[in-house]
């Protein structure tokens, strides 16, 4: 999180005396809110893996947000309303929210017109998704898990699994954070066309 930076002057997602993000079980200590959000989130996404949320359009990233934070946050499932930069470069604008949310409709409407059985279709698609949902950062928390769970949950929509954060791969994940740091289509697609594995039926 030290990375990041965030114009909020009002305070409106965190605690002006503690910098703590604000939070349902007033947590006020950053190692403790951390370890009670990552726990909270994997028994949400444990959830999400039996029942998941049907991808209809870029809404469904709302949906899937609200579901994983929402023991935790009040604000789960909103967009954000603070800019938020990394390592000096800026995610997209809160001003051009309406135009970003069209676009990525359209992406997801380009993917399910992709055929099942094109594997590298689909790969390259879910890999430009990705890089294009990673620039948005919609949420002022919570992005990765979410858009993970977005990606997994279109492919899973298509009979593949994909996980881009095996608990025993620690590689995978790594090329995927440098992917989309770098904001590289390619590596992403190199990386999700490796993972694709058909669903067991």
């Amino acid at each position: 999180m030290n990375d990041y930076t965030y114009i909020d002057p009002d305070y409106t997602y965190s605690n002006p005396k503690t910098g703590i993000l604000r939070n349902k079980e007033n947590v006020e200590r950053g190692d403790l809110l951390l370890a009670f959000e990552s726990f909270k989130c994997s028994q949400r996404l444990e959830e999400l893996r039996k029942k998941p949320i049907h991808i209809k359009d870029s809404t469904s990233l709302l949906d899937i947000h609200r579901h994983l934070f929402q023991d935790v946050y009040a604000w789960a499932g909103k967009r954000r309303t603070v800019e938020i930069s990394k390592d000096g470069k800026q995610f997209f604008p809160v001003s051009h929210f309406d135009t970003a949310f069209v676009y990525i409709d359209n992406l997801v409407s380009e993917y399910n017109a992709i055929n099942k059985k094109d594997k590298a279709g689909l790969a390259a698609k879910l890999a430009e998704i990705l890089d294009r949902v990673n620039y948005l950062h919609p949420f002022r928390e919570g992005n990765g898990r979410t858009q993970r769970e977005f990606i997994r949950t279109l492919a899973l929509e298509k009979g593949y699994t994909l996980n881009l954060n095996p608990p025993d791969n620690q590689e995978v994940y790594s090329r995927y954070m440098t992917g989309t740091i770098e904001s590289d289509a390619e590596k992403l697609t190199a990386l999700i066309f490796e993972l694709l594995v058909d669903y067991p039926k």
